[in-house]
């Protein structure tokens, strides 16, 4: 059976959305008889003082950490430095474990992994396949980074390179397939394979009220309106919180955000400035908890600035199309989530800037309960037919064994 070399700054125990996704993977086909090694940090995504173990083995997979400095994410400098120490001990860590009869997969984080992972791929005759989750530096221009626009036309070249060399990169939809097509990446070097939700979950049955979490979070009958996930700059939550405003007179409507990120402390400030109420933060819920986290608001809202449109999928996405619920979504009305969403009929979108009509849609929704429902058969409609779990699985698994086999030929 190949043997398999994944590598991200995350793995399990970590909740992090590119971590889960991996985890899932690299368990799948450790349990499919696959030799997998991740090579990953000892860090988790949200608790810096935290230390995993160097080396252990977890449900058939082999787990590298390698040491990386810790400073965290809280300014751009300290990040910096614990991008640049993680690439070192990842790429030594790498060239040590890699040889021609490897297949070696890189995801995303940090940006550019895909650059020292070819550097080694290409000594070591190894395969790469590049798991192209985001698209840096093109993310970084598009939220204005300091000093990017300097740096920015070399790190492009310096990846556009790494995505040649590979046998393929594995993108998250169309739109970022066309990117890479615009950047001179070969269509047969490119395959789109979508992600999932981390949890698999029954269909939905009965109104969310029924919900445990509901009672826990002191939400009773309310209509509830969720965001769930990372809080990241990629996100647009001023809409949100203006429509919020303007639905102040309905004391039956309750906004809840479930997650952390850069942006979480704006959002609980602008509430506080907003003199918002009926309004709730709860941290990331273990994965245990996630579908009934999931399965507690009645809306979910989903964003991406329309700038990164075909940059960056929101994973969150196919958590609340398997939760069985209605999708708000903010971002641009002809990109690929707007797309799918209208196409299914399984919830609203709405341009950046659109609170008013926002506001509109909640208020009219909250008195309707019976094309809610009917909105939340159709997103569970479209997770089953496009974005389950197995589906992906089978696909990344069929996608590695051609990759080794064509290499052992």
């Amino acid at each position: 059976m190949p043997r398999l070399i994944f590598v991200n700054r995350f793995f399990h125990p970590d909740h992090s959305a590119t971590s889960q996704i991996l985890s899932d993977l690299a368990f799948h086909l450790g349990e499919a008889g696959f030799d997998v090694q991740v090579l990953t940090s000892r860090q988790i995504y949200d608790d810096s003082s935290r230390e995993l173990p160097a080396s252990e083995s977890v449900r058939g997979v082999h787990v590298h950490r390698v040491w990386a400095t810790r400073f965290g994410r809280g300014r751009l400098l300290p990040r910096a430095i614990d991008y640049l120490t993680f690439y070192l001990s990842a790429t030594a860590k790498l060239a040590a474990l890699a040889d021609s009869s490897t297949v070696v997969v890189a995801e995303t984080d940090p940006p550019l992994l895909s650059v020292p992972s070819a550097l080694v791929a290409r000594l070591r005759r190894a395969p790469l396949v590049n798991w192209t989750q985001d698209l840096f530096p093109e993310i970084a221009q598009s939220l204005g980074v300091p000093g990017i626009a300097l740096v920015a036309p070399v790190l492009r070249r310096l990846r556009n390179l790494s995505l040649k060399l590979a046998q393929t990169n594995v993108v998250l939809g169309d739109s970022m397939a066309l990117r890479l097509r615009a950047e001179g990446i070969a269509q047969d070097k490119i395959d789109v394979i979508h992600n999932w939700s981390p949890v698999e979950m029954e269909p939905p049955s009965g109104h969310p009220v029924a919900n445990s979490l509901r009672e826990e979070w002191n939400l009773g009958q309310k209509f509830v309106v969720g965001y769930s996930g990372n809080f990241g700059r990629a996100h647009d939550f001023a809409t949100v919180l203006d429509a919020a405003a303007m639905l102040r007179d309905l004391r039956d409507v309750h906004f809840l955000f479930v997650g952390n990120g850069a942006q979480l402390p704006w959002v609980q400030a602008r509430v506080a400035a907003l003199g918002l109420t009926d309004v709730s933060f709860r941290p990331y819920q273990p994965l245990d908890r996630l579908a009934l986290s999931l399965s507690v608001p009645d809306l979910h809202l989903v964003s991406l600035k329309p700038e990164l449109e075909g940059l960056i999928v929101p994973s969150k996405f196919y958590s609340v199309l398997a939760a069985g619920r209605p999708v708000l979504f903010v971002g641009d009305p002809k990109g690929e989530i707007a797309r799918r969403i209208e196409e299914a009929g399984c919830g609203r979108v709405f341009p950046v800037g659109a609170a008013a009509e926002l506001a509109a849609a909640i208020r009219e929704l909250a008195g309707q309960p019976a094309q809610v429902a009917e909105m939340g058969k159709r997103a569970r409609a479209l997770w089953a037919s496009s974005f389950q779990r197995k589906h992906a699985l089978a696909t990344w698994q069929e996608l590695l064994t051609k990759v080794s086999a064509r290499t052992r030929r």
